[in-house]
């Protein structure tokens, strides 16, 4: 098993370091996948990820996230350096919905983009099953995107995920 996390919103290839706060354990790994999708969890990781700073018997632990950045491939020497990326500007947008129903997809696109900027739908091809995932806005700063976190909130969207394109 890889040394790889999810998180949503973090790019894919980041390197992140996850120090247990319950045991003082840390380790690095790469994020991968997007997730978790559970309220008030920032990151899922993979099983030997866990086993390795003790999350695996209690499934959750309280747990601090710094991002490192990309793997420097270029760097000569052993110790391992990171590219820094900019996490707080870029694309970012929310998904309200997953379907597996296009035409379900299409109806609640239709209806936030009575109030909402910029609904629309990605495909998610899984292999076995194809997803079509609702988003609204469009912002260019993380800031701007947390802002329209809370209205999401307030108009009955508590689930809605933040995602970083």
């Amino acid at each position: 098993y890889a040394m790889t996390a999810a998180h949503k919103t973090l790019p894919l290839g980041t390197y992140v370091r996850v120090h247990n706060l319950e045991n003082n354990r840390s380790l690095v790994v790469r994020i991968n996948d997007r997730g978790p999708f559970v309220r008030g969890r920032i990151i899922d990781l993979s099983y030997t990820g866990a086993k390795d700073i003790g999350i695996v018997g209690p499934g959750t632990a309280r747990v601090e996230v710094v991002a490192l950045g990309r793997r420097d491939t270029s760097a000569a020497g052993s110790a391992t350096t990171y590219i820094q990326d900019d996490y707080y500007s870029g694309n970012f947008t929310f998904q309200v919905g997953a379907f597996l129903d296009r035409e379900n997809a299409e109806r609640q696109k239709r209806e936030l983009a009575k109030k909402y900027k910029n609904a629309h739908i990605t495909v998610y091809d899984r292999g076995d099953k194809i997803f079509y995932r609702v988003r609204v806005g469009r912002f260019t700063t993380l800031e701007e995107a947390v802002q329209q976190e809370e209205i999401l909130i307030q108009d009955g969207f508590p689930d809605a995920i933040l995602v970083a394109e």
